[in-house]
């Protein structure tokens, strides 16, 4: 039984569709990432599950309970949101325990939660400061133990990270993915940054103007995206995506085996020496890496060569990639093989 499932749900706003039938199975226990572009649908999704929203059609179900048209209070669901929502005037003891004094847990198993929240958290030499006296880090913990105290099995997570500077973000991406794996938790996390998703997720649900584009395993969605919007979306720097024409590279010689009105190759795939004539147009320096981008035919072409390449704009090189690392896709930007 997944933990959480939606069933063609639909979200309108006046005339516009923000979700467009979705339909979604979350397993108990994993760590599910919505990912897409602004105004994909995401934090949408996140809200109808929360009960912050109500869905215009569709259904949502919870452990095996619907709960489409309970409030947010009785769906045993706890959430954390981007902006932190910390009471500024209450210290880190009190923004903790604030839900638990709501629901009037007895004071001696408040107590007992708070501390051991806050030293699951490393929070419990803190407990007495404002959150105006903690750094990011910190106060991304203090709405993390917020949502944890009240032993919800269930996690939304709102671009949570997104407030903190590169560094923090990465040493919290850790933080959270081992957090969630001992306590058990199902974790949905929205966020729009592909590095997040591929290394915290169990499941990628990637979105794309209120549908879903793909939803699978990171590395399943690497290695065969669905789409060429999912091969633009996943990867750093970008699929290449080249139009053929009859079997060739457009405005080229240069045939492929396999069938499709457009070839995707990944930028990491393509190394220097072989048999595909190019120019380079421009080059990225980035250390260990050089990104070099060059024209085949009437396409350009990204490769993620050696940074200790030596190459200048105007070169002429040759490329080469293997048939393993084709893709091939239809008129339509669905995969074809």
């Amino acid at each position: 039984m997944s933990s959480i499932r939606l069933e063609n749900v639909t979200k309108l706003w006046g005339s516009t569709k923000a979700l467009d039938g979705i339909t979604l199975d979350i397993e108990p226990g994993s760590f599910c990432v919505l990912l897409g572009p602004s105004g994909c649908g995401k934090s949408t999704t996140l809200r109808i599950i929360a009960g912050l929203e109500a869905a215009s059609s569709g259904r949502v179900v919870v452990e095996g309970r619907d709960v489409t048209d309970l409030p947010p209070a009785q769906r045993g669901i706890a959430m954390v949101f981007q902006n932190y929502a910390l009471f500024p005037h209450l210290t880190v003891a009190d923004n903790i325990g604030f839900g638990l004094s709501v629901r009037k847990v007895p004071k001696a198993e408040a107590a007992r939660r708070l501390q051991e929240t806050a030293e699951l958290l490393g929070l419990d030499k803190l407990l007495a400061r404002k959150p105006s006296e903690l750094s990011g880090g910190q106060q991304q913990r203090v709405a993390l133990g917020r949502a944890l105290v009240a032993q919800s099995k269930i996690c939304l997570m709102d671009e949570p990270l997104s407030n903190l500077d590169a560094q923090l973000r990465q040493e919290m991406r850790h933080e959270l993915r081992e957090l969630q794996l001992r306590l058990g938790l199902t974790v949905v996390y929205v966020t729009h940054d592909q590095a997040e998703a591929m290394s915290m997720a169990d499941q990628v649900v990637l979105l794309n103007k209120g549908r879903i584009e793909q939803s699978a395993a990171p590395r399943h969605m690497y290695s065969r995206p669905a789409t060429t919007f999912a091969a633009r979306f996943i990867g750093t720097p970008a699929m290449n995506l080249l139009r053929l024409d009859q079997g060739c590279i457009a405005g080229s010689t240069v045939r492929v085996d396999g069938a499709g009105a457009m070839l995707g190759v990944r930028p990491e795939s393509i190394t220097l020496g072989g048999t595909v004539p190019a120019q380079v147009r421009s080059l990225e320096y980035l250390g260990s890496d050089l990104v070099l981008r060059c024209s085949v035919g009437d396409e350009l072409v990204t490769v993620r060569a050696d940074g200790r390449s030596e190459l200048t704009t105007g070169a002429q090189v040759m490329l080469q990639w293997s048939p393993h690392e084709q893709h091939f896709f239809d008129q339509h930007g669905t995969r074809s093989a």
